[in-house]
């Protein structure tokens, strides 16, 4: 991570996705606020995640390798680096690294509603 100084404004935060050391289906929190998170995941070729759903609406970006995304009605995507998929709020889907992968995700906003940690 690169952080860079403003001097009385919040310093901007900067990361080098392709060179991080981020163990496959370990993914590693670069930033984590009230507006939302940013995660980094490694996928080895082959690995899935299987169908799961987030609280929060979802950005997910594929920086390196091929991924296949796919809903449970039948909606896929499939791309490697620059491919952007969206996601709402407790929309169920499943990915699968075709080619080892690693992908950036941004959840907002954090926690979302209905996640486990918040005391609403």
């Amino acid at each position: 991570m690169h952080r860079a100084s403003l001097g009385n404004v919040a310093a901007m935060q900067s990361w080098n996705l392709n060179e991080m050391d981020v163990a496959p289906q370990s993914p590693q929190v670069l930033d984590s606020e009230a507006e939302g998170r940013a995660i980094v995941i490694a996928l080895a070729a082959g690995e899935s995640l299987p169908e799961h759903q987030v609280h929060e609406k979802a950005w997910l970006v594929v920086v390196d390798g091929e991924i296949e995304i796919s809903g449970p009605d039948g909606d896929a995507a499939s791309g490697g680096p620059g491919l952007l998929s969206t996601f709402d709020p407790n929309e169920r889907h499943a990915i699968t690294a075709t080619s080892d992968a690693r992908l950036l995700l941004v959840l907002s906003p954090w926690p979302g509603e209905g996640h486990p940690s918040r005391r609403d």
